[in-house]
C-alpha cells in the first residue's frame, strides 16, 4: 500500500519536477558592471565629505592589489576572450594529459634522513600506506650514496618510480640509482636520475657543468626507457626567494639550455623533451600556484612548437613540492594548513606528481607521525575530496585564466631578457639570477615586515604559550650558492632574542572603559606576542594609579591604548605620570594626531596597522635592554 502510494506521488510530482530546470538565480535580474560600480562608489564614498567623493577610476585603483612580481589583481573579472582549449592538447595550459579519474596523481614521498634503517622503514611504510613513488635526496647532510641500496631494500622498482636529487654529487647519485635498478632487474624501472647541472650550481655556487647530461640521457634512452635522466629543478630559486614570474622564466631558460646542449650531442628535441621533468614549488597562495603550473605548460609547449617537437609530446611533466620557504618553525601545526592548500593548488594546477613536505620540516628531520600527516594530506585530497578526478578544475575561471595569461606574458619577457644576457648558464654565473631574486626579496621583506603579507601563527595570531615540537636535528650543511631563507625567519629571530634571557615585558596602559581601548589592546597584544614580549597592564584608573601599576610591573616601556576621544583628555597626563614613575619609553596605539595637542614629545612612538613590525619589535627589545 505504501509503495503504491509513493509510486503515485512520483508519477504526479516527480516527473514534473525533473522536467523543469533548477534555476537558483532565475528570479534575479543579471547585474551589470555599471550597477556593481555604483555599489562600489556607495561603499567607498560613505564617509567622504561632499565634493571629495572618489571617481570610479580612483575607487578601482584602491581595490586593486599587486604581487611582488608586479602582477595586477583586479577587484572584478569578466569573461575571458581567449578560447579555453582542452586538457592534453596545445597549448597544454589545461594539462599535459587528460587526468585518469582512477589515478589522481603520483603521491611522491621525500626521504633524506641519513639513518639508513629509519629511512628504509619509512620508505616501505610510505609505499604500503598510500605513496606511489619515492624521492631520495643524497649527498652531504642526506643519504650517503653508498647507502642507496640499503635505503631502498625491499622496493620493487617495477611498481614504485624512484626520483633522485643531490646538492653535492649528482653523477654519483645517478650511478647509485642505476646500479640499484640493474641489481633489481631494470625491466619496468621508472623515475628520474636527477641530473640538473644548473640547480646544482645554484645550490653550491660552483661552475655549471653540463657534460654529464648527454651521457646519461643517451644511457637512459638506451637502457632505461621508462626513466627520465634530467630534472629542471626550480626549488633552489624558490628557496632563495624568487617570485612566480622568475621561477617560470628560470624554468623555461633552464629547459632551453638543456635542449641546446643535448642537440649539440646529437639528441633530437623530441627525445630531449621526453627526458625532462620540471620540479616546481607550490605554496599557500592557491591561485598563483594554480596559474603558475598552467602557465609553465603553455610556455614549454611554445618552446616545443618552435623546436619542432611533435604536438602530442610538448606537454611539461611537473613534480610539485610544497614550498620550503613558506614553512614556519614556530606554531608548526599551521603548516598542516599551508601544506593542504599547496597540495590542493598543485593538484588543481595539474601536477603529475606532488610532494607534501612534513609540517615539522623547519624544526628538524621529520618523524613517523609528521610523515604520515604529509602523506595523508594528499590521500584525503585525492581519494576523499575527489580533487584528482577532474582535469583543470580551475579552467574557465575568469580570474585564473587572466592570472595565467599575466604570468605567461611576464615570464616570457623575463625569459627573453635571460636569453639576451647569454642564456641561463651565463645569467646564473654572472649574478643576474641573484640580482633578480634580490629585487623580489627586498619587496617581499617589506610586505612581511609590515604584515601586508601575513604569516599566520608567526606575524599574525602567534600562540602565547607555545610548546616547541621536538625533532631530530638536521646535519649542518654549508653551501655557497643562492642563499635560502624561509619567510618566517626574520620573526623567528626576534622571538629567539626575546627568549634568550628573562622574558621581556611592555606595560599596556588601557585608558577609559573597555569599549574605548578593547580593539587597540587586542591589536597591541598581538604585535607584542609576535616578538615574544609579555604585556602586563592596567584598565582605567587615574594617571597616578596607572603609573604605580607600571612601576610595580618593572616594565621600562609602556604603550597607551584607547580611543581618540580618550587620548585627547588623558594621553599626555598619563604618559607624563608614567615617565615620572620610571618608565623610560611611552608609545601610543594609534597616531599622535589623535591626541589633538601641539606638544606630543612625551610620546616616543606609535603602534599602528601597516607599520614595520620587525623594526618596532627590535627597537622595543633595544629599549627594554635585551641583548642582541
Amino acid at each position: 500500500m505504501i509503495e503504491r502510494q509513493g509510486s503515485g506521488l512520483w508519477e504526479r510530482f516527480g516527473a514534473a519536477m525533473t522536467d523543469t530546470p533548477l534555476m537558483l538565480a532565475g528570479d534575479f535580474a543579471t547585474p551589470t558592471r555599471e550597477q556593481w560600480e555604483a555599489e562600489v562608489l556607495k561603499v567607498l564614498n560613505r564617509r567622504r565629505p561632499e565634493g571629495k567623493e572618489l571617481t570610479i577610476d580612483q575607487a578601482l585603483s584602491r581595490l586593486r592589489t599587486s604581487t611582488v612580481d608586479g602582477l595586477t589583481i583586479e577587484p572584478l573579472y569578466t569573461e575571458a576572450v581567449a578560447p579555453l582549449g582542452l586538457p592534453g592538447a596545445m597549448p597544454f595550459t589545461r594539462g599535459a594529459t587528460v587526468r585518469d579519474a582512477g589515478v589522481a596523481w603520483d603521491v611522491r614521498a621525500l626521504h633524506e634522513d641519513a639513518d639508513v634503517a629509519f629511512t628504509n622503514a619509512e620508505v616501505l611504510a610510505d609505499l604500503q600506506r598510500g605513496a606511489t613513488s619515492i624521492w631520495l635526496r643524497t649527498g652531504e647532510g642526506a643519504i650517503a650514496v653508498e647507502d642507496v641500496a640499503a635505503a631502498l631494500a625491499g622496493v620493487n622498482p617495477a611498481l614504485a618510480p624512484i626520483a633522485f636529487s643531490s646538492s653535492t654529487d649528482q653523477v654519483a647519485a645517478a650511478k647509485a640509482l642505476a646500479a640499484f635498478w640493474k641489481a633489481a632487474g631494470a625491466t619496468g624501472a621508472r623515475g628520474n636520475l636527477g641530473l640538473d647541472a644548473l640547480a646544482l650550481a645554484a645550490r653550491t655556487g660552483e661552475k655549471v657543468d653540463l657534460t654529464p647530461h648527454a651521457v646519461w640521457v643517451q644511457a637512459a634512452m638506451a637502457e632505461l626507457p621508462g626513466v627520465r635522466a634530467l630534472t629542471v629543478d626550480v626549488l633552489p630559486y624558490d628557496d632563495a626567494g624568487a617570485g612566480d614570474v622568475d621561477q617560470l622564466a628560470f624554468a623555461i631558460a633552464t629547459g632551453v639550455a638543456y635542449l641546446r646542449d643535448l642537440e649539440a650531442a646529437g639528441v633530437s628535441a623530441a627525445d630531449a623533451f621526453g627526458q625532462l621533468e620540471f620540479r616546481v614549488s607550490a605554496n599557500a597562495d592557491e591561485f598563483l600556484t594554480i596559474a603558475r603550473l598552467r602557465a609553465l605548460r603553455r610556455l614549454w609547449a611554445r618552446v616545443g612548437e618552435v623546436s619542432g617537437v611533435p604536438e602530442d609530446a610538448r606537454g611539461a611533466i611537473q613534480h610539485a613540492v610544497t614550498s620550503w620557504r613558506m614553512i614556519t618553525r614556530d606554531d608548526p601545526y599551521v603548516n598542516l594548513l599551508r601544506g593542504t592548500i599547496a597540495t590542493f593548488s598543485a593538484a588543481v594546477g595539474g601536477a603529475e606528481s606532488i610532494t607534501c613536505l612534513p609540517f615539522d620540516t623547519a624544526v628538524g628531520l621529520p618523524d613517523d607521525f609528521s610523515r604520515r600527516m604529509a602523506r595523508n594530506t594528499q590521500l584525503v585530497a585525492a581519494e576523499e575530496s575527489n580533487i584528482g578526478r577532474v582535469s583543470d578544475a580551475a579552467g574557465g575561471s575568469w580570474y585564473v585564466e587572466s592570472l595565467t595569461d599575466q604570468l605567461a606574458t611576464h615570464a616570457w619577457a623575463a625569459f627573453q631578457e635571460i636569453e639576451a644576457a647569454g642564456g641561463m648558464v651565463a645569467a646564473l654565473e654572472s649574478g643576474l639570477v641573484a640580482e633578480r631574486i634580490a629585487a623580489t626579496v627586498a619587496d617581499r621583506t617589506k610586505r612581511l615586515a609590515t604584515r601586508k603579507q601575513p604569516i599566520t601563527g608567526v606575524s599574525m595570531f602567534p600562540m602565547k604559550d607555545e610548546q616547541p615540537v621536538a625533532a631530530k636535528p638536521r646535519p649542518a650543511v654549508t653551501l655557497a650558492g643562492l642563499k635560502a631563507a624561509r619567510d618566517a625567519e626574520v620573526f623567528e629571530a626576534v622571538r629567539d632574542r626575546a627568549a634568550a634571557g628573562e622574558k621581556p615585558k611592555v606595560f599596556l596602559a588601557c585608558l577609559g572603559a573597555r569599549r574605548d581601548f578593547g580593539g587597540r589592546e587586542m591589536f597591541t597584544n598581538n604585535v607584542l606576542l609576535v616578538g615574544g614580549i609579555d604585556f602586563p597592564g592596567s584598565e582605567g584608573g587615574t594617571p597616578e594609579e596607572i603609573a604605580a601599576q607600571a612601576a610595580a610591573s618593572g616594565a621600562k616601556m609602556a604603550i597607551l591604548c584607547s580611543s581618540a576621544k580618550v587620548y585627547a583628555t588623558q594621553a599626555i597626563e598619563v604618559a607624563t605620570a608614567l615617565k615620572g614613575a620610571g618608565v623610560e619609553t611611552v608609545y601610543l596605539a594609534g597616531r599622535k594626531t589623535e591626541i589633538g595637542a601641539e606638544d606630543t614629545s612625551v610620546i616616543d612612538g606609535e603602534v599602528f596597522d601597516g607599520m614595520d613590525v620587525v623594526a618596532f619589535l627590535e627597537g622595543a627589545l633595544d629599549r627594554i635592554g635585551v641583548a642582541k
